[in-house]
């Protein structure tokens, strides 16, 4: 985790040049002296916590605005750091990506099945979709009533707020991404 002072200084000077407001602005507004403010924003200084709550009060915007770990424009995801999910007695294995988020709608997954392996999946919320792209072998799919069958390089997008199943009637292993998508969370 990064030293907090650098977090709050960079924090400090994005929030003052979103909001076009200059040192001696946000001096007046927060009660804090302009060198003092200064040296927050250049991480020389390490504020007592009185003095993060005047900035926060006099910009009007909540404490941890000013001390959160912002995130990073990059994610990476390394599969040997993913704690897989097992199913069918270990033949399918479920490897979370990117877990739902708030202002984020979506989750999204990498599953592999051996042969003759299947999972029945409980209808999801209201409104949401499965979007799942076969990257190896054949998957087979029932949703709606129907079935579909997807070789590699095929798509298909369905209501998974009904239950619906995965099944892999092949030879080998495939490979699969899927994305749920919640219009309602």
């Amino acid at each position: 985790m990064e030293n907090i002072n650098l977090i709050l200084a960079r924090n400090l000077k994005q929030l003052r040049e979103q909001k076009k407001l200059s040192l001696d602005k946000v001096a007046d507004m927060s009660g804090i002296s302009k060198t003092m403010l200064g040296q927050i924003e250049r991480g020389e200084s390490n504020p007592s916590i009185a003095t993060v709550w005047k900035i926060a009060n006099g910009l009007k915007i909540s404490f941890t605005a000013l001390i959160h770990e912002p995130k990073s424009d990059t994610t990476i995801h390394l599969r040997e750091n993913t704690k897989v999910l097992l199913e069918d007695g270990g033949r399918i294995r479920i490897y979370p990506h990117f877990s739902f988020e708030e202002g984020r709608h979506f989750e999204m997954y990498m599953m592999e099945m051996d042969e003759q392996s299947s999972l029945h999946a409980e209808p999801h919320i209201e409104g949401s979709e499965e979007f799942i792209t076969v990257v190896e072998g054949e998957l087979a799919i029932k949703a709606g009533g129907a079935s579909y069958t997807l070789r590699q390089g095929d798509s298909i997008r369905f209501k998974a707020d009904q239950p619906h199943a995965y099944y892999h009637s092949g030879a080998g292993s495939n490979k699969f991404s899927l994305v749920i998508y919640y219009s309602h969370v």
